[in-house]
C-alpha cells in the first residue's frame, strides 16, 4: 500500500477502532490456486506479546480454504469511511484555481500467516462472540441459543475457523492532511453540511478525530 507520511496513522487505538467498527475485512492470499480474496467479518483478539489476532470463519465449500491450510501469508484490508472531495470546496481555488477533485478515505491493512481451525467447540464460541459483538446494541439480542441445537450444529459443520496473527498493521487515513488549514476546514464543513450534495457526516467525524483543522 502506497503510504505517504502525511496520511500514516500508527496509533493502535485508532487502528483497532476501525477494525471493530468496520469488521468486514477482505482476506487476500496468493497460493497454489493463485490469488484468492474472501470478504469476512472479523473479531480482533488481544494477544499478549503481539499486536493481536484476527478471528473469522468461512464456508468449508470456499476453495480459498485449501490455500489457507498451508499457512500462507495473508493480507486483510479493512475499509473505513470514504467519500468524494470537490475542488469547489477549497478557498485556495479562488486564488489560483490549481486544484483537482480527490477522494478521502481510511483503510487499515493487516499482514500475517493464516491458521485454519476445525475444532467444533472453538467455532461455537467464536460464532457466539461474533454475534454478541453485533447484537449487543439491540434491546433483545439474538444468540445462537435461540435457534434449535441441531440446526446450529449443522450450520457449524459447514464452516471452518480462520485466524490471522497480526505481524504488521498499517493505517492510511487520507483526510486532506496535505492541504492548507483553510482548505481542510472547508472540507470538514462541506462534508458535515446536510445541504451539500456530497455531504458525508461520518467521514467528517473521523476527519475531526484525526486531524487538527487549524
Amino acid at each position: 500500500m502506497y503510504l505517504p507520511e502525511a496520511f500514516r496513522v500508527d496509533d493502535p487505538e485508532v487502528l483497532h477502532r476501525l477494525l471493530r467498527e468496520r469488521p468486514l475485512g477482505t482476506l487476500i492470499s496468493a497460493g497454489a490456486t493463485g490469488l484468492q480474496a474472501s470478504p469476512l467479518p472479523w473479531l480482533l483478539e488481544p494477544d499478549a506479546g503481539s499486536t493481536g489476532v484476527l478471528s473469522g470463519h468461512m464456508a468449508r465449500a470456499n476453495p480459498h480454504l485449501a490455500d489457507l491450510r498451508s499457512g500462507v501469508e495473508c493480507l486483510v484490508m479493512f475499509h473505513g469511511p470514504q467519500g468524494y472531495v470537490s475542488p469547489s470546496w477549497y478557498p485556495s481555488k479562488q486564488r489560483h484555481h490549481q486544484v483537482v477533485p480527490t477522494w478521502n478515505y481510511a483503510v487499515v491493512q493487516v499482514r500475517g500467516p493464516a491458521r485454519v481451525i476445525d475444532d467444533a467447540a472453538w467455532l461455537r464460541e467464536h460464532v457466539a462472540r461474533l454475534t454478541a459483538s453485533r447484537e449487543q446494541r439491540r434491546a433483545a439480542p439474538w444468540s445462537p441459543d435461540d435457534a434449535p441445537a441441531a440446526f446450529v450444529s449443522r450450520m457449524l459443520e459447514a464452516i471452518a475457523g480462520v485466524q490471522v496473527e497480526i505481524e504488521a498493521i498499517d493505517g492510511k487515513f487520507k483526510f486532506s492532511q496535505n492541504r492548507e488549514a483553510a482548505d481542510r476546514q472547508a472540507v470538514l464543513s462541506a462534508l458535515a453540511d446536510p445541504g451539500d450534495p456530497h455531504s458525508n457526516p461520518e467521514l467528517a467525524q473521523w476527519m475531526r478525530a484525526i486531524i487538527a483543522p487549524g
